[in-house]
Order: C-alpha cells, then structure tokens, then sequence
C-alpha cells in the first residue's frame, strides 16, 4: 500500500468505505434472505476459487475473468444490499497476478460490492422485481411468481450497464490516481470494451433469476451456469493462443537482442515509448496494442543481416551500410504472414521514413508515412540517444528531447515529438528494461528541465572502440540512432540503423 501514490490510497479508501456503506444495511434488514444469500456467495466464491485452484488434473485458461453472472442474478432476485454482499467474498479471492495482491484484492471486492448495489438499485427503480415475478425468494427458495417478459428485460439491461458503468468510472478512477494519467485517457477505452461482455453476463444472470423464481427452484437456476461457464472458458483458451502470440514476438526480440548485443533491452523500450506517445495523442486501447507490438518488433529484420555488420567496431561502408538499411524489408517479410500484427506491420516496414522524404526504403514524405511509423521513428531514436550505444554514451532525457524537437519538422513527425515530450513531463521515463550500464529513470519533475550544452545540437560520431566509446563533446550529440556497429549520420543525413 505504501508503494501507491497517496491520491491512489486515497481512492481506494473511499471506495472501501463506499462498498462498507453499501453491505451494512443487509446485517440489520430482517428480511434480508440470508439463505439465498448464503448460497449466491458460495457459488460467486468457487467460481473465483475455481480459477486459483482448478480441480486436479485440469488446467484453468489464463485470462478467464470474473464470473459475472452469479453477482448480476444477486441483483435481480436480492436487495441491493444483500447483492453487494454476495459479490464480496469473490472480488475478495479474485485472482490478483501483480502486486501488492492484497491491496488489489480489497479493491477488487469494495469495486464490486459498490458496483452491485447501484446496479440494485438502478433495477429497483425500474421496478424490476415486480416484472421479474413481483417479489424476493424465500429462505425456503419457493418461486414468487412467473417473469414478464419482455418487460423484465428493459431494468435488467440498465442494471447490467449501471453495473459495467461504476466498474469502469472505478477503473478510470485508480488508473488516473495510480499512473497519474489524465482523466480524459484513463477513462478511453474502458466502456467500449467492457459494455457488450457485461451484457451477455446480465442476460445470464437474468435467465439464471428466471429460473430460480420458477416452479423448479435454484436447482434449475444452476443449470444456466454450465454453458455460461464454457463460453467463458472457451474465451479464455482463445486469450491463451494471443499470449501465445506474446510468446513469439518475445521470442523474435532474444533473438534480436542477441544477435546484436548492443541494443539489447532497446525493442521492450521502443515499444513503451511508443505506447507513450500513442496514449498521449488519445489512440484506443486496441491501436495501443498494435503500437506497442510495432515498436518492439521494429527491429526483427536484423534478424536478416550478417552479425559481423551488426557488431563491427569501425565506421560501415557504404555498400554495407545498403546491407543494414534493407533491415526494415526484412522485417516486414518476416511477420507479413501474421495477421494479428496489423497495422504494425506497416510501421516496421517505414520505421526509418523521414518527413522530408530523405528516409528509406521508400523516401515517403509526411502523411505518406504510416502513423504508427512515425511514432515508432520518435520512439526509436529516443531510446538511441538515452541509453549506451556502441559508438555513444547514454543522452541525458532533457537532451536527447531537444534534439528530437530541433529535427521535428524534418526527420520527425512533429506531433510526435511533441506528444512524446508532454508524455515524459507528466509521467517520467522509467523504462520496463534497465539491461543497460547507463539507462536512465528520470522522474517527471526532472525529465524535461534545461538542457546542457549548446543547444544546437548535430552530428554523431564515428564508432569508437569496444565495448564503449568515450562520451562525445556536447556538441556531438547523436541526433538519430546510426545503425549498430557503424557510424551515425547527422541530423540532416538519413539514419541507417537503430
């Protein structure tokens, strides 16, 4: 808990109070159905228990998620207090794979709690159990009457989407506070992508009420589990074959960093610059994605260029410098096949484009280029200039930025630069991979500040000795990254590497 910024433990505790507030009228309700309580919390809590304890001999799909539907049917046929208590014990086992586990855990069941009993009483308001069948169930579980439909099916809706509506304002929430991201791109994304599977699980949950207010009781309720349960399970095989496309990209990027040990760590970097800069210019959390497996993958076409270039110690010569610059080509064969990649694939082809049509391979101009192209293009030559290079020491952040905003307008896309550099001075830069001697974590209060030396900044010098040439004078700041092994071009040249 200490770790959280103090506006984060601050949310947290306000939504710990929030879903406290909202259980404790269910212990002094006499006519709380305690019960049926009792037996929606079991049922919530082993479906959660069933995926850090999968029965013997199983295996439970990584990415199966809350199992919705049995909170939502709380909803329908309890109280609302009563329903927040039923989702708690299971927010509370949730499955938490980062840390601190136990405060996620907390957050997870006081979300979920809240969640429910404003669902409860957004269906309450809507008179609800009156067209669900005109009553609570008993202790005894007897069914109070038949479902009308389709009438039930209008406050059933607006609680399912009431109920995805305080999730996601509860996730935006502890993602501004946490990240300290601005609440316009904290929010984004959050409700497109969560409104249509909250629905489904409410129409479950629906169907799962209509049945326990039947003649046949919550036995016949727990049948509409079954199936719900293997779509979820199915889903979740299919989030398996995507990690296992992570794998694989993973995979592609070793090989790169070990083919060419000088940029080892550089690709996860790029792609988290990348993502930076996307987030900042309001891209969706889908096209996020995609810009982060552009930017660690930029460089898989090394994979195709001979290692004696790649590791040479002297400057390359202009026949092996063509060698170096068809990397970009490479790449693109190389996942051209892989249609989850997208847009991304257009972005390793055209990483090395220059605005002003000086790039290669194609010498693309401005909007010819790609977007996501021109985000890696930023992102990759930051991560040149701010971490040791064989023919260059690290880059403090504040200069390797002013060199970026000096070549905006002619190597770089503008908006980038400039979308990279409000990025680092709100949030910092903390790389994911500090593989690195002289990577840097610069916090946000010291990423963007007066920059040393002269502020023109041109030139990179020839490659020095292994492992590490001495630091060049201020006035010979790299001003793109030069292709590994060889020497950098200028800020006017065309870089051949990176």
């Amino acid at each position: 808990m200490r770790a959280l910024p103090p506006g984060a433990r601050g949310f947290i505790l306000c939504a710990v109070l929030a879903a406290v507030a909202c259980v404790l009228p269910a212990f002094t309700d006499s006519g709380t159905p305690w019960a049926a309580v009792a037996l929606l919390s079991v049922l919530y809590l082993g479906s959660e228990l069933l995926k850090v304890c999968p029965p013997l001999g199983s295996r439970v799909p990584e990415g199966i998620g809350s199992f919705f539907p049995v909170v939502l049917a709380a909803v329908f046929l309890l109280p609302p207090a009563a329903a927040a208590l039923v989702a708690l014990p299971g927010g509370l086992a949730g499955t938490v794979i980062q840390r601190p586990a136990r405060v996620r855990r907390l957050w997870h069941g006081a979300q979920q709690a809240t969640a429910a009993w404003v669902a409860g009483r957004v269906y309450g308001l809507l008179r609800g159990p009156a067209t669900l069948g005109g009553g609570l169930p008993t202790d005894s579980g007897l069914p109070a009457g038949a479902a009308d439909f389709p009438s039930v099916l209008l406050p059933a809706t607006a609680a399912a989407v009431a109920f995805c509506l305080v999730l996601t304002a509860l996730d935006g929430g502890i993602l501004a506070a946490a990240e300290r991201r601005p609440a316009a791109t904290a929010w984004r994304g959050l409700l497109a992508s969560s409104l249509a599977p909250h629905c489904v699980h409410g129409l479950a949950g629906l169907m799962m009420a209509v049945m326990w207010r039947s003649p046949y009781g919550p036995p016949a309720a727990l049948l509409v589990l079954l199936p719900m349960y293997i779509s979820c399970w199915v889903f979740a095989q299919y989030h398996r074959e995507r990690t296992a496309h992570q794998a694989t990209i993973r995979a592609l990027v070793q090989a790169v960093d070990i083919k060419d040990r000088y940029t080892r760590g550089h690709s996860e970097r790029v792609g988290q610059a990348s993502t930076m800069i996307a987030r900042e210019l309001g891209m969706t959390e889908d096209r996020l994605e995609t810009v982060r497996i552009a930017g660690i993958l930029h460089d898989v076409g090394k994979l195709g260029v001979p290692t004696r270039l790649l590791r040479k110690d002297g400057p390359l010569t202009p026949q092996e410098r063509r060698i170096i610059e068809l990397h970009p080509e490479y790449g693109h064969e190389m996942v051209r096949g892989i249609g989850f990649l997208g847009e991304a694939r257009s972005a390793i082809l055209h990483h090395h484009e220059r605005v002003d049509g000086s790039g290669y391979p194609y010498g693309l101009t401005g909007e010819q280029i790609p977007v996501l192209a021109r985000v890696v293009a930023v992102a990759d030559a930051f991560d040149a200039m701010t971490s040791t290079r064989s023919y260059s020491r690290a880059r403090p952040v504040p200069v390797a930025l002013a060199e970026l905003e000096r070549c905006a307008g002619a190597q770089f896309d503008p908006s980038m630069v400039r979308a990279l550099v409000d990025a680092i001075g709100r949030t910092g830069w903390h790389p994911v991979v500090t593989s690195d001697e002289d990577l840097q974590v610069v916090p946000a209060s010291a990423a963007v500040g007066p920059v040393p030396g002269p502020s023109v900044l041109v030139g990179m010098p020839d490659q020095g000795s292994r492992p590490v040439a001495a630091a060049p004078p201020p006035d010979r700041v790299p001003a793109v990254p030069g292709p590994a092994g060889g020497a950098g071009p200028d800020a006017a040249g065309a870089g051949a590497g990176g």
